[in-house]
């Protein structure tokens, strides 16, 4: 039996394609955080209430989430390599990232992110 997809709720919302990856992390103004995750991961779905309620307190950030297995290609161009990995944009470029399933270092980067 396959988990529950992913909640599309507040400001985390899904990406699926290459195409809206470069229209929304690389067109939009403002920073942005890509969550990279797969529905079979379980760190990704242990983490996911806390990224929600990330977006829901910083809202001058736009999260997205991206699931791997649906485009791997965009994956593999990404260098995705473990779930969950927490991609960051800023000014139309990667910022920086976090591998795992690391609140306190996500909600650091997303401070620096918005310094």
């Amino acid at each position: 039996m396959m988990p529950p997809s992913f909640p599309n709720i507040g400001t985390r919302l899904n990406l699926h394609s290459k195409a809206e990856f470069y229209e929304q992390i690389f067109g939009g103004e403002s920073p942005a955080i890509l969550d990279c995750y797969a529905e079979w991961c379980g760190p990704c779905r242990a983490i996911a209430p806390k990224v929600q309620e990330f977006s829901d307190l910083y809202t001058d950030v736009k999260f997205f989430k991206f699931d791997v297995e649906k485009d791997p290609d965009l994956a593999a161009e990404l260098g995705v390599r473990a779930m969950p990995t927490f991609m960051f944009f800023k000014d139309g470029q990667k910022y920086t990232e976090v591998v795992g399933a690391n609140t306190p270092s996500i909600e650091d980067k997303i401070k620096a992110l918005i310094a």
